[in-house]
């Protein structure tokens, strides 16, 4: 089945507004927090290591990374896009970080677009994610459409985006998600990369995250609440009274991050864990990591800095790998594994 070509236009603009809207507007959640400023880590005063043997390096799904950080999907479509991901893509290359485009859904109903999304020359061996709403599959997507939005990408695995009330609440949003388990499954059973599922920022709890890893899905990233909203972001794209008093309503809707980590993680210890959704710093990826998550997924900061120049998302980076070497110094913890299996992140709210 080939997807409706008509909504190209529709698809491009609404990728322009998101970008213009995170960049200018204030769409972080209100007053929810991520939940991991409840979370404190326990300092060692005489750490008994060389801050020189500090290896934050790590695998995920396979592939090695110099750090546990994922630039989480954010754009293609447009040629600002187009430069945004390209920067990030060098600089992940660079520091052999993991990357995530924004939704490829445009470039298979406007093919000249797929450029914005094809960083692959860019970045030849970082693990690299393309992605797409996984309501999609109810409306003419399948697994033809997901084989050319990997191969236009090249990517290692697909990340599905999971996203009922940003589609409810966006103007002329796609609300059927009645039976997408047996399709998802599916595709997990079908494709030739691993599919992970993500939130878009109102998280995944612990029994949703069984579902989805009981039909296949091999990887959660929680995107939980706490960072920007996407219901606040439809608030500004609204076109009716209704649409932008329900993002105002529901701008503080979901599930903080870290209890999302918490719960899957101790549901499953071993399904590979991703944790966004507000983390604005090395010491908020420390502490999602200490409660489970095995890389930690930014978007907003990486957005900014990419905005700017490459030479500022280098500079993010560095700072962002110095906070959370600096965190295992100051742990005692000469590695991320040792920091999991430290338990010197303790609760204090």
């Amino acid at each position: 089945m080939n997807p409706p070509i008509n909504t190209s236009a529709q698809t491009q603009n609404r990728k322009a507004d998101h970008i213009r809207i995170c960049l200018e507007d204030n769409v972080q959640s209100p007053t929810i927090t991520t939940g991991l400023e409840k979370y404190r880590f326990t300092h060692a005063c005489l750490p008994e290591i060389d801050g020189k043997d500090i290896d934050v390096s790590t695998t995920f799904l396979g592939k090695h990374l110099h750090a546990p950080l994922l630039i989480s999907s954010m754009t293609g479509g447009t040629e600002q896009a187009g430069i945004i991901n390209r920067r990030l893509a060098e600089v992940a290359q660079a520091y052999k970080l993991a990357m995530g485009v924004g939704s490829v859904r445009v470039a298979v109903e406007k093919p000249q677009v797929g450029n914005t999304f094809a960083v692959r020359k860019y970045a030849p061996d970082i693990l690299l994610f393309a992605n797409l709403g996984a309501v999609q599959l109810n409306y003419e997507y399948g697994i033809d459409e997901c084989l050319r939005i990997i191969d236009l990408v090249e990517a290692d695995a697909l990340i599905l985006h999971i996203n009922p009330l940003q589609e409810f609440i966006q103007p002329r949003g796609d609300t059927n998600f009645h039976g997408l388990l047996d399709k998802i499954s599916n595709l997990c059973n079908n494709l030739p990369v691993p599919v992970i599922a993500k939130e878009v920022g109102n998280g995944i709890s612990a029994t949703m995250a069984e579902k989805l890893i009981a039909v296949g899905v091999q990887a959660i990233d929680v995107a939980g609440a706490g960072g920007t909203s996407w219901a606040m972001v439809e608030s500004e794209r609204a076109e009716t009274a209704l649409q932008r008093r329900l993002g105002q309503t529901f701008g503080d809707w979901g599930i903080p991050a870290a209890d999302c980590i918490a719960s899957i993680r101790e549901h499953d210890p071993d399904v590979p864990l991703i944790a966004s959704g507000g983390l604005r710093n090395g010491l908020d990826v420390a502490k999602a990591i200490a409660l489970g998550a095995d890389i930690a997924g930014l978007a907003m900061p990486f957005l900014k800095a990419a905005a700017v120049s490459e030479a500022a998302v280098v500079e993010l980076t560095e700072v962002l790998i110095a906070e959370i070497t600096t965190v295992l110094f100051c742990t005692a913890n000469s590695s991320l594994y040792k920091l999991k299996q430290s338990q010197s992140l303790q609760r204090i709210q």
